[in-house]
């Protein structure tokens, strides 16, 4: 997701430096037009405005809750955190950036091929002014973005997004497979899926890799599994349907398959049904 996002940026006319630790990675950056540092406090050191896009809490926390992050930062600095992570340490990370700092919380919804043609949705909380002063900012990568709030909204959001985004591969899996009993295919069902009541842009775009059996990950099970996990500690009510939903990607990822794109789920249903 890092790397189109960048790729629009520069597109728009921004100056960006790019974190690569490797020296292939460094001479591919280079040969795009960006500007590399080996290191974080090389990348980030006086920039007008930072954006991390990291897997997960851990390697946030390792990125940004340390002292030669912070001890880089421009003084009127803009943190912009497109990851997905639980809001518990998103509010960590707020609590330990200097007063000048402003942070917004900015994860995007979308797959790699939405960050290359610049249509993600940006969920965003933290600061108004700050976030309308980022407006051509997110204008460069995204077709909307939404002002949640001051606080974890954003997180809070992203979480509950993408535990129904989990739940349409385990869904539309049991669909297809109750369809096939009837005689149907998947490229009938999907061509009336996606013109339907149910139709969706996720749907639309996972309809020629359900159809090809080819599950080469745009985002993996794994990556889903971890949102749901994220999801289930951060809730304070029973979340009986993304319980469940998370039972079925672990016994999947058991199975070997959670470096699968998670809609890896379809082709688990019509296993299950056989079995």
């Amino acid at each position: 997701m890092g790397l189109p996002v960048c790729l629009r940026l520069k597109a728009a006319g921004h100056e960006v430096r790019v974190l690569a630790r490797r020296s292939d990675q460094a001479a591919k950056l280079r040969e795009l037009g960006f500007e590399t540092a080996a290191s974080v406090p090389d990348t980030v050191r006086q920039a007008e405005i930072i954006f991390t896009c990291v897997p997960d809490d851990q390697v946030l926390s390792d990125v940004i809750l340390n002292d030669a992050f912070s001890a880089v930062l421009a003084q009127q600095a803009i943190l912009i955190d497109m990851s997905t992570v639980s809001p518990a340490i998103s509010q960590e990370i707020a609590a330990s950036l200097p007063r000048s700092v402003a942070y917004l919380r900015s994860p995007v919804s979308g797959s790699t091929s939405m960050a290359q043609a610049g249509t993600l949705t940006a969920l965003v909380s933290g600061p108004r002014a700050v976030f309308d002063a980022m407006a051509g900012i997110f204008t460069a990568f995204t077709k909307k973005a939404f002002h949640l709030g001051e606080g974890e909204e954003a997180r809070f959001l992203k979480l509950a997004v993408n535990s129904m985004v989990a739940a349409t591969s385990v869904l539309l899996g049991e669909a297809l497979a109750f369809g096939r009993k009837g005689g149907l295919t998947d490229a009938a069902m999907l061509e009336v899926i996606s013109q339907s009541a149910v139709a969706s842009p996720l749907i639309g775009y996972k309809k020629d890799m359900i159809i090809s059996a080819d599950y080469q990950p745009q985002a993996t099970l794994n990556m889903l599994m971890k949102d749901l996990d994220l999801l289930l500690a951060a809730g304070n009510a029973p979340l009986p349907v993304a319980s469940m939903v998370r039972e079925i990607y672990g016994a999947a990822a058991d199975r070997g398959l959670g470096e699968k794109d998670f809609f890896v789920l379809v082709q688990e249903a019509e296993r299950a049904r056989i079995a």
